[in-house]
C-alpha cells in the first residue's frame, strides 16, 4: 500500500507539472492592442508630464500605443476608482500621485475603491520636497526660521496645493516636529511652502524665493550648499511626491512583471535620464514589492498626521 500510494503521488505531481507547463504565459503576447493609462490629474500636472514620457517610451519598447486619459478630480480618487473597476487584463492602468493610493483613505470619509487592492506595478519618478520661503523672509537658516515662527505664533503663513496634499501634510508634520504654530492658507500662503524641487528650483535659481532645506535623506547634487532637514535636527524628515503605475485588482502577475521590467528599462534609457535632469526629477524604479512597501509606509505615516491634525478633504 505504501509503495502504491507513493506511485500515485508521483503521477499526481507529474500531472500538475505538465498542466503548469502547458499553461500559456499571460504576458507572452502582451500587449496585443493599445493600453490605456488613466492619469489621476488634469493634463499638464506633474503626474501627467511624467506619464507622457513613459507612455511614449513604452510604446516603442512594447510595440503598442499607451494612450493617456486624464481623469482628474477628488484628489485623484476619480482616476483611481476608474482603474479599480476596470477589467484586470493589463489594458487599463493608473498613473497617480501618492494621495489616491495612500493618504486619501484617511482624508476622505468614504472611498468607492480599496487602495490596498490596486496592484502595484512600479514607481516612475520622485519629486523631492523642499522648504521654500519668500525672498525677503527674515530667516536665513532653518534654525532662524523655527525661532521666528516660535516668536510669532500663528502669524507665519504657509501655502499648499490644497488640504490633504503632500505639501500640506509635510508642513503639518514640520509644525508638529518643531513645536511651532503656523497658519495654513491653501493655494495662497505668503511666507513659505513645502514645494516639489522641480518647481522650487526655478524660483530659487531665479532669485524669486529661497530654499532653506531639503526634505531628503542626503543633500542634493544640484543644491550642495543646502542642508537636509535631518541635518538641522529633524530626524527622519523625508518627504517627496512620487508618481507610480498601478493596475486593477487581480491583474495577472506575469503582466505586472512585464510592465515592471519595461518601466525600469525606460528609466535606464539615456533619453529618459536626460529629460529627468532637465526637469529636476529623480528616477523611480524598483520592484512591485518596493512600491507595495512604500504604499504601506506612506499610508501609515500620513494617516497619523491627518488624524492628529484633524484634516479633512474639501
Amino acid at each position: 500500500m505504501l509503495r502504491y500510494s507513493t506511485v500515485l503521488a508521483g503521477i499526481a505531481s507529474l500531472v500538475m507539472i505538465s498542466a503548469a507547463l502547458g499553461q500559456p504565459d499571460a504576458a507572452a503576447d502582451y500587449p496585443k492592442h493599445p493600453v490605456k493609462i488613466v492619469v489621476s490629474v488634469p493634463a499638464g500636472g506633474g503626474v501627467d508630464a511624467v506619464t507622457r514620457i513613459f507612455a511614449a517610451a513604452l510604446q516603442e519598447r512594447l510595440g503598442q500605443p499607451f494612450v493617456i486619459e486624464n481623469r482628474g478630480g477628488g484628489g485623484g480618487n476619480i482616476g483611481a476608482e476608474t482603474v479599480y473597476t476596470a477589467d484586470p487584463d493589463g489594458y487599463t492602468l493608473l498613473a497617480s500621485q501618492p494621495a489616491p493610493i495612500t493618504s486619501n483613505v484617511a482624508l476622505y470619509k468614504k472611498l468607492n475603491f480599496d487602495p490596498t487592492a490596486l496592484e502595484p506595478v512600479a514607481i516612475m519618478s520622485k519629486f523631492p520636497n523642499v522648504l521654500l520661503v519668500r525672498q525677503d523672509f527674515p530667516a536665513q537658516t532653518v534654525q532662524e526660521f523655527i525661532a521666528y515662527a516660535k516668536a510669532n505664533p500663528g502669524k507665519v503663513t504657509y501655502g499648499s496645493q490644497g488640504p490633504g496634499t503632500t505639501s500640506h501634510l509635510t508642513a503639518e508634520l514640520f509644525t508638529k516636529m518643531t513645536g511651532t504654530k503656523m497658519l495654513h492658507v491653501p493655494y495662497r500662503g505668503t511666507d513659505f511652502i513645502f514645494m516639489e524641487l522641480a518647481s522650487a528650483f526655478k524660483l530659487h535659481e531665479g532669485g524669486k524665493a529661497r530654499i532653506l532645506a531639503t526634505a531628503t535623506e542626503q543633500r542634493l547634487g544640484m543644491l550642495p550648499g543646502v542642508p537636509t532637514l535631518i541635518e538641522v535636527g529633524l530626524p527622519g524628515f523625508v518627504s517627496d511626491t512620487w508618481n507610480a503605475i498601478s493596475a486593477p485588482p487581480k491583474t495577472p502577475t506575469p503582466i505586472i512583471a512585464k510592465l515592471n521590467r519595461a518601466i525600469n528599462a525606460v528609466i535606464e534609457e539615456p533619453a529618459t535620464k536626460a529629460r529627468f535632469r532637465q526637469l529636476n526629477i529623480l528616477p523611480g524604479g524598483g520592484t512591485p514589492e518596493d512600491l507595495a512597501k512604500l504604499k504601506r509606509i506612506e499610508t501609515e505615516r500620513w494617516s497619523k498626521v491627518i488624524h492628529e491634525a484633524g484634516i479633512e478633504a474639501e
